[in-house]
């Protein structure tokens, strides 16, 4: 990739590159609090010995982060004390210990770091952590909360998906289900983004959702009502996911009995190294693991879908919501997640 307008800085055996990349989607992108049309980003490229792993940092602005944020943030981080990216654990935790927030920006270096080490082994890392991407579940595709027109369009360019994920949270729920179920009848996955406020409504829904072939509810209340997503969590007739309520590893814990499960996204959680930590600990508390992800290129994408083995749920639906990708990596094809025979997480740049 032309290294145009990137900022670059050599440090020891690594060089870093980064610029800002703004996403634009295709459609208006509706959830329960929020509308947008583009997200902004950050491309970023680790190099070392001739070798460069790709990295990418997506921050929706209701996460915290921006442009400005993570390119401050990079700006801070020095790699000259180590020689290589096999330290992988000690640069990782250098780069968690220059600030307490900043995930995003943390995660586009350890999705850099970990496509180099797969290049430097020659494998994709699917293979090196030993996992077989025919397991990878189908991945849903996201509808956003919006018209019965421009759902029915949307239901259009989503007809090769096995699974849809539908936005909830506003009083056009029933509608929303109503217009889709009208049009498919494949399973939904349902994400309230906290937009229920009341329990005993919530558990009403959760009953007349799961009569309309919904599979779960991924974050049904604010994540500060513990006890409501508890007692929802205990009488719902299908599973209740953590989204925002579940960050990093050290969330994972506090939601066993809260939650039937927890969403991994990469751009939370600081990347793939933490997120194979989470997904391992989930199972061992019997939580169920969905594996989601941000508006991303292909870079993020690809990265998570090498976890994908590991999980109940996918959507990894977030490049095919773009219309500006940078990268060939992860392909859909009849809503199944193609992993590249390709070493690290398999980019090609477009």
């Amino acid at each position: 990739m032309s290294t145009n307008n990137w900022e670059s800085r050599s440090m020891g055996a690594f060089t870093l590159r980064y610029k800002p990349y703004t996403l634009e989607l295709r459609h208006v992108f509706t959830v329960a609090s929020f509308s947008r049309n583009t997200t902004p980003g950050l491309l970023l490229e680790l190099e070392y010995e001739g070798l460069v792993g790709y990295g990418e940092a997506s921050m929706p602005p209701y996460l915290g982060e921006s442009q400005e944020s993570v390119i401050q943030f990079l700006r801070k981080i020095d790699l000259s004390r180590f020689k290589s990216p096999f330290e992988t654990a000690d640069i990782l935790h250098a780069i968690d210990e220059v600030d307490l927030k900043n995930t995003a920006a943390k995660a586009s270096i350890d999705i850099a770091l970990h496509d180099l080490l797969g290049k430097l082994m020659g494998q994709p890392f699917y293979k090196i952590w030993g996992l077989n991407p025919s397991l990878i579940p189908p991945t849903s595709f996201t509808i956003g909360i919006d018209t019965e027109d421009m759902i029915r369009k949307k239901l259009a360019e989503a007809e090769q998906f096995d699974i849809l994920k539908v936005k909830l949270g506003l009083e056009t729920d029933r509608m929303i289900i109503e217009t889709i179920r009208s049009v498919t009848d494949v399973p939904l996955c349902a994400d309230v983004n906290q937009g229920w406020k009341n329990k005993e409504e919530a558990l009403e829904m959760a009953h007349w959702l799961s009569d309309q072939n919904v599979v779960f509810l991924e974050q049904p209340m604010p994540k500060e009502m513990i006890d409501a997503n508890a007692w929802l969590t205990e009488r719902s007739p299908i599973p209740t996911i953590a989204d925002e309520a579940c960050q990093r590893l050290v969330d994972v814990p506090k939601l066993q009995g809260v939650y039937s499960g927890i969403n991994i996204k990469l751009m939370k959680c600081t990347g793939m190294r933490e997120a194979k930590k989470m997904a391992e600990l989930a199972r061992a508390l019997e939580l169920k693991v969905m594996l989601g992800c941000m508006t991303e290129t292909s870079c993020a994408i690809s990265a998570a879908a090498q976890l994908g083995p590991l999980v109940d749920w996918a959507d990894l639906d977030g490049a095919l919501l773009i219309a500006n990708d940078v990268y060939e990596g992860m392909a859909v094809v009849d809503g199944r997640c193609i992993l590249p025979d390709r070493p690290g997480i398999g980019l090609r740049n477009i």
